[in-house]
């Protein structure tokens, strides 16, 4: 084994460690130009992506690869391509998720939440982010992410801490942040508001309560209503029905009596109301549903709590005050089964509200929160995108953007926790006024006592990471890295978090920094299993990427995901698909040693200017149009498509054709074997490139040793740019190649060639010729092409299994030579003889076991046939079977013909 050969087999286990490493202590995870270092050029363009911070609590999941797959990706061709590039990594403090794990973690420890108090709990909570903070990031390295990690930010560091503290005081001193009382997502499991976007509906079959609810007038009439709540009965303000319904517009301004409370409320109507829909009649329990509670405000109605924040049923809800909802549900309905107020129960189908984090089912309720008006920050927001400012990838995500955006409504910030950045507004005791300010203030600022309190409650998670592109920059100093770096460029997410995350930034980078906070926001899919389903733990269909990259390498992983990704769509992925990508970086990796054993047998320089073989021009003039593609591609974001081209690039041109011929190219020495090796080289070259976005570890491996062996035989081995440079990461990303006016005749001339020897191939199988039985063959190529195949003849020879003694090449012939077959690849004929394709011993025993075979069951259908069979069969079954007898008779003749 020379100094450069490479090992036999790639061991992905022993490189991908040590390569990142590498690439980290090199420093080249850094963007070039760096605003902090002395010898910065702010006329270099830099290029931007802040991660989408993972959850502090999170654990790698296949979301997560597929995001830093895609965006290591776009981070890489862009440093290849020369900008100053900055992949900004962090995490978020992810309040619900974190408060959860401490909280289960006391609860193990036989205490609570409230047992240790706020301070203690917050300290612990710390404790757990130092302790299991780091997890994820280290998981993220190992996906190879190229992210700055000097550079690394967390949602509650204390720079971005008073981000959010500046940005919250902007707001509110504009008056765009109030606080007052609205229906709500409430979870009484985390005792706080979720919102909108983190309360998931499940498909489930529930119970449909039918009741009466009687008049008031003791005439013993009733109106039927229907719920699958019915605890919230107590709570309920007016019976709606629909004003010209016939059925019930007479009872319009009288009275019904809440159930078991006695309490009169009047019938309303209301044409939201469908008189097709369940009985026609509708209760309003405005304090514990939306619709109700629009209704209400409509007809100035009541509004009433009959629940708390633990989900127990208040004092307005007389005898049941005290018990938990479900609890209340069985005992009221029971109530009114004895006191004759039931109609019947069913079966329905609906869709329940239940917490993303807990699972547990959401209570509407109304409570005081803080909101945000979001309606002047959307207006600049949907400009932003209707302008162009900021593109959608793909674009027909705009629409449902825009469609999100003219609908938003106020969006409530306060969350009931303690985890989290806490709301900066203090009540003053003595006038009751609210002080807001940037630091935390000792006195009230409109009375100047000391007897302030500060809101219990911290703002969403979403708050903080709305301003993550500019907060990690420094916001809201002007500093070196604000000023270069913001705007950032592209916004790589998930499209299921396009209104949870990507608005907010957009709205919050308008509002704050008067810019968009990127330029274009590309949208992946979410990762399905082989079958399209969602993966889920209890469906045991999740794939684990850490187990997936211990047991294939992070290399199979990262091409599978980018290669069978399409922007905004969903993908399936199985391990098989991974596996058959592991098997490419190992194609790839013994490419490598084949290039790297050639070259080292060629001349370490020429004596001429070179004279290309039309194999060599084919392969140029097609790995000028893969650069051109691949470059057209990656400017429309069609990264699958570019992958794919590069995987059939290196398959079908260059390992299973090129590669074949350079070896004969190569033996033949001289010139001919330096300006061989040349192109290799420059075409390997090329293809590590191209695909390092894709493949970073494998790819600079085998480049490595490229370069050492190339430098090491001649000064004269070089890439198309001419310039080796250090190390692939920060190699020059190949420029798209133009065509001289050659081209197109070169691969024309050259895939006539393949099909020749593709169609000797196809034959060779079918006849089951040793692939060491060199045939002799005639070839009549037509005038204009017998120079052309003179030329090629050792190629044909070579890899089509002939002789190349006895291969005769004729512009025509007078007639077709006899005991040959023909076969025909575009306007050339091809004669093989017959007798050199098959073993006459060979042969003639396969054609009686043929007939032996085609006997016994000619056999057997006429002893079928002319039993009763024929008689008591279906006609059509009969005659499928005398059809079946009489091709097998002539099968039968034509074997027995051959065997003479």
């Amino acid at each position: 084994m020379s100094e450069y050969e490479l090992p036999k087999t790639y061991d992905f286990k022993a490189t991908e460690e040590r390569i990142y490493a590498m690439w980290e202590a090199g420093g080249y995870f850094k963007p070039h130009n760096d605003p902090n270092q002395p010898e910065f050029d702010p006329n270099v363009k830099p290029f931007v992506i802040s991660i989408p911070p993972p959850n502090v609590t999170g654990e790698l999941h296949l979301g997560h690869a597929m995001f830093v797959s895609v965006e290591d990706l776009m981070i890489r061709y862009h440093r290849m391509k020369g900008f100053s590039t900055l992949w900004v990594p962090g995490t978020d403090h992810a309040g619900i998720a974190t408060q959860l794990m401490v909280e289960r973690q006391l609860v193990k420890e036989g205490t609570s939440r409230e047992q240790v108090g706020r301070e203690k709990f917050i300290e612990r909570a710390w404790q757990w982010k130092e302790k299991y903070g780091s997890l994820i990031t280290q998981q993220i390295r190992r996906l190879g992410a190229s992210c700055d990690w000097e550079r690394e930010r967390f949602t509650m560091d204390e720079g971005l801490s008073r981000a959010v503290r500046e940005a919250f005081v902007r707001l509110y001193e504009k008056g765009l942040i109030y606080r007052g009382p609205r229906l709500i997502n409430w979870s009484p499991g985390l005792k706080t508001a979720v919102s909108d976007l983190e309360v998931e509906y499940s498909e489930e079959t529930v119970s449909m309560y039918h009741f009466k609810y009687m008049l008031s007038d003791g005439s013993g009439e009733y109106i039927p209503v229907a719920t699958v709540r019915p605890e919230t009965i107590l709570g309920d303000t007016a019976v709606a029905v629909h004003p010209k319904d016939e059925r019930y517009k007479k009872y319009i301004g009288k009275q019904v009596l809440v159930p078991m409370l006695g309490r009169k409320i009047p019938v309303i109507g209301d044409e939201y109301v469908s008189p097709e829909f369940g009985t026609g009649a509708l209760k309003i329990t405005p304090g514990h549903d939306p619709n109700d509670y629009a209704i209400a405000h409509r007809h100035n109605l009541p509004i009433i709590s009959m629940l708390d924040k633990s989900a127990r049923v208040t004092e307005e809800g007389g005898p049941y005050s005290g018990m938990d909802r479900f609890d209340a549900r069985k005992k009221l309905w029971a109530d009114m089964e004895a006191a004759g107020l039931t109609l019947k129960t069913e079966p329905y189908p609906t869709k329940i509200p239940r917490s993303q984090r807990g699972g547990e089912i959401i209570e509407p309720m109304i409570s005081e929160q803080w909101f945000v008006k979001i309606a002047p920050m959307a207006e600049k927001g949907l400009m932003a995108v209707k302008n162009g400012d900021i593109k959608i990838v793909p674009d027909y995500f705009e629409k449902v953007y825009f469609n999100w955006m003219e609908n938003i409504q106020d969006w409530c910030i306060s969350r009931q926790l303690w985890w989290g950045h806490r709301i900066p507004v203090w009540y003053c005791a003595n006038c009751g006024e609210q002080t807001c300010t940037r630091e935390d203030p000792t006195h009230c600022a409109h009375c100047g006592s000391a007897n302030i309190q500060q809101d219990p409650d911290v703002l969403d998670t979403w708050f903080s990471s709305g301003l993550w592109p500019f907060s990690t920059l420094g916001w809201p100093d002007e500093t070196p890295d604000l000023k270069y770096f913001y705007p950032t460029s592209y916004m790589e997410t998930g499209y299921d978090i396009l209104f949870f995350w990507v608005a907010r930034m957009i709205m919050s980078g308008l509002e704050f920094t008067e810019e968009a906070p990127f330029h274009t926001v590309y949208l992946h899919g979410l990762v399905r299993d082989e079958h399209g389903q969602k993966m889920s733990k209890t469906k045991g269909n999740v794939i684990d990427p850490l187990t997936v990259m211990d047991e294939l390498g992070t290399d199979a992983l990262r091409f599978t995901l980018l290669v069978g990704a399409t922007p905004g769509k969903d993908m399936n992925l199985s391990v098989k698909k991974v596996e058959s990508n592991r098997n490419f970086a190992n194609k790839l990796w013994n490419a490598g040693r084949l290039v790297i054993t050639l070259l080292q047998r060629a001349p370490a320089a020429p004596q001429a200017d070179p004279q290309w073989t039309l194999a060599d021009s084919y392969t140029n003039a097609r790995l000028k149009k893969l650069t051109r593609d691949v470059e057209r591609l990656f400017q429309t974001f069609q990264y699958g498509q570019a992958g794919q081209q590069i995987i059939d690039f290196f398959w079908d041109d260059f390992a299973d054709w090129y590669l074949e011929i350079a070896k004969l190219q190569i033996n033949a020495g001289g010139d001919r074997a330096f300006y061989t090796a040349n192109l290799l080289v420059r075409t390997f070259d090329t293809i590590l490139r191209l695909l390092h976005p894709f493949t970073p570890f494998v790819t600079e491996e085998i480049w490595g040793h490229l370069k050492k062996a190339s430098q090491g035989h001649s000064g004269k081995l070089l890439p198309e740019d001419g310039m080796w440079g250090e190390v692939l990461i920060t190699a020059r990303w190949p420029e798209p190649m133009q065509n001289e006016g050659w081209e197109e005749e070169s691969i024309t001339r050259f895939q006539l060639v393949q099909e020749i020897i593709r169609a000797i191939r196809n034959m060779r199988a079918e006849k089951n010729v040793k692939p060491s039985s060199k045939l002799s063959a005639i070839i009549a190529t037509g005038k204009e092409r017998a120079d052309l195949f003179e030329g090629e003849k050792r190629n044909l020879a070579a890899l089509a299994g002939l002789d190349e003694a006895r291969l005769q090449i004729h512009p025509s012939l007078d007639s077709k030579p006899e005991g040959h077959i023909t076969l025909v690849a575009g306007p050339v004929e091809i004669h093989l003889p017959l007798a050199e394709m098959v073993d006459p011993a060979e042969e003639r025993a396969r054609l009686q076991k043929e007939l032996t075979d085609a006997e016994a069951q000619i056999a057997r259908l006429e002893t079928l046939l002319g039993s009763d069979f024929s008689n008591k069969a279906p006609a059509p079954v009969v005659q499928k079977e005398r059809d079946k007898l009489v091709v097998l008779k002539e099968t039968a003749h034509k074997i027995k013909t051959q065997l003479g």
